[in-house]
Formats: C-alpha cells, structure tokens, sequence
C-alpha cells in the first residue's frame, strides 16, 4: 500500500511548534541561570537583588536569539526532509 505524499503546509506547522517550544525551554534555562547570577551577584556585593533584571536583561534576550536561532535551522531542516520524502515517495511509486 503506497503512502501519501507529505503534506506540505504541515512543514511550517512543525517548524513554529518546534520554534515555540524551544524558546519556552531557553526561555526558563536562562531565567533559572539568570536569577541565579542576580543572587550571587547579590550576596557578593552585599545588596538586595533586584530579580526583575533577571527577566529583561537575560532571559527575555536569550529567548529570542534561541528562537530566532531555531526558526531558521528547523526551517531548514524541515523543507530538507520534505524535499527528501517527496523525492523517495515518488521513487517508490515510480518502481512498482
């Protein structure tokens, strides 16, 4: 039984889940790692921490560049495999 030709509005669908859930996962890595920072920084110079730094001036930054980052590779990626599938699928049909 031959399979089905890979959808191809279904590539731009994976390349922003992929995208969105990246930059969630960077997104909460680098604002652990930030307010990390932010309290050693803190205990260190002896002051408050102010943890709203953590936020604007790592995490929110980090996300994007990761976002960004991966928007691209996965776009690539995916029209790749979709080209590549594409090509097998019609090989496949074309042998029998």
């Amino acid at each position: 039984m031959a399979r089905p030709l890979p959808r191809w509005y279904l590539v731009p669908l994976r390349v922003l889940v992929v995208t969105f859930l990246c930059a969630l996962l960077g997104f909460a890595l680098s604002l652990l790692l930030g307010i990390l920072g932010v309290v050693v920084r803190g205990r260190i110079r002896g002051i408050h921490p102010n943890l709203t730094s953590a936020y604007r001036h790592v995490a929110i930054p980090a996300a994007a560049a990761i976002s960004a980052v991966v928007l691209v590779a996965m776009s690539v990626f995916e029209i790749q495999r979709y080209r590549q599938v594409r090509a097998l699928r019609k090989v496949e049909e074309a042998s029998r």
